[in-house]
């Protein structure tokens, strides 16, 4: 448990010092051209590795289980989207307009696929209704998101996005992952091997839309317009969010009375947002808009989630081994 947590927040520490070397030392010139060429091939590498990873036979264990993933689903697209759009009164007040932008995009983003299963694995939940959730909102999370930010988000505040932008999320995400489908039964031993590498392409692809994004932020001068006190306000409204989700996502599965494993899948799926998937999909839908502060609240959310997640878990899994040892 220590590793998993130590490993997920080094890394978390790891976007944070990138956003911060981009602020600092933003790509410029022909530099931004060509890291805007590596980017995009990472993404789609990236979708690419995705597509070799899910196996078609785990999906098909899991999606009998169809009330569980309806749920989740649930809470995903339609809970989330709610409560952002209940926090619009918070702009320009507490947030700025952009700031809600972000804060409403993160509402509409997939559900993590590696930390949800992770950590409904040490809570000892149902870890095959884990992967297929998690697997079918990120999925469904390529054209849903897509499609309820041209829905909602064109509505509020200054940042806007074309319905075209749709046809550049299936040929930068879905088009890689079905080939990496169709490719699984040829390169999936090899990416099994290689485990530690295709983990570097996880995270340095999601490494370098953060470095792009803040630095494209930074050379606009966005960060000017963004005081302490407004990151503060981010931190405490997504802290706040993520404990009313929680909250909610634990009521939901015991009024739908599912099993305690159940519960643990829609706790952790439910409640999670993907940085690895949400971070792509922004640099197509915000391209030319102020990336790196639409993108700020989905930072500090995952932030938060991974830290009270652990916690959870640690929590859950004492208290599994607590009724192991009194019924044994």
């Amino acid at each position: 448990m220590r590793r998993l947590a130590a490993v997920l927040d080094g890394f978390v520490l790891a976007i944070f010092g990138v956003a911060a070397v981009a602020t600092l030392l933003p790509a410029t010139g022909r530099a931004s051209d060509v890291l805007h060429a590596v980017t995009v091939a990472a993404i789609a590498l990236l979708f690419f590795l995705y597509g070799t990873r899910l196996s078609p036979r785990d999906a098909l264990d899991g999606l009998t289980h169809w009330r569980l993933h309806a749920v989740v689903l649930g809470c995903t697209y339609l809970l989330f989207p709610l409560l952002g759009l209940a926090m619009r009164i918070l702009a320009p007040t507490i947030l700025t307009d952009e700031l809600y932008t972000g804060l409403l995009y993160l509402c509409l983003v997939p559900s993590t696929i590696q930390s949800s299963i992770a950590f409904t694995s040490i809570a000892r939940g149902n870890v095959a209704g884990a992967v297929v959730s998690a697997s079918v909102s990120n999925l469904l999370g390529v054209v849903v998101t897509p499609l309820l930010v041209v829905l909602l988000v064109t509505t509020t505040g200054e940042a806007s996005v074309d319905a075209s932008a749709i046809g550049d999320i299936l040929l930068q995400l879905l088009v890689p992952f079905l080939l990496g489908q169709l490719a699984r039964r040829r390169i999936a031993g090899w990416v099994q091997r290689h485990a530690s590498a295709t983990k570097l392409v996880d995270r340095g692809s999601i490494l370098l839309v953060v470095y792009a994004a803040f630095s494209v932020s930074r050379v606009q001068g966005v960060w000017s317009v963004l005081s302490p006190w407004r990151i503060a306000a981010v931190v405490a409204v997504c802290s706040v969010l993520l404990a009313v989700v929680l909250g909610l996502t634990e009521l939901i599965g015991r009024l739908c009375r599912f099993d305690r494993a159940d519960r643990i899948v829609v706790l952790f799926c439910g409640s999670k947002k993907s940085l690895a998937s949400g971070l792509p999909i922004a640099s197509v839908l915000f391209a030319g808009q102020p990336i790196g502060i639409i993108v700020l609240p989905l930072l500090i959310f995952h932030q938060i989630q991974l830290v009270v997640c652990a916690m959870l878990a640690a929590r859950y899994e004492r208290q599994a081994i607590r009724d192991a040892a009194s019924t044994s």
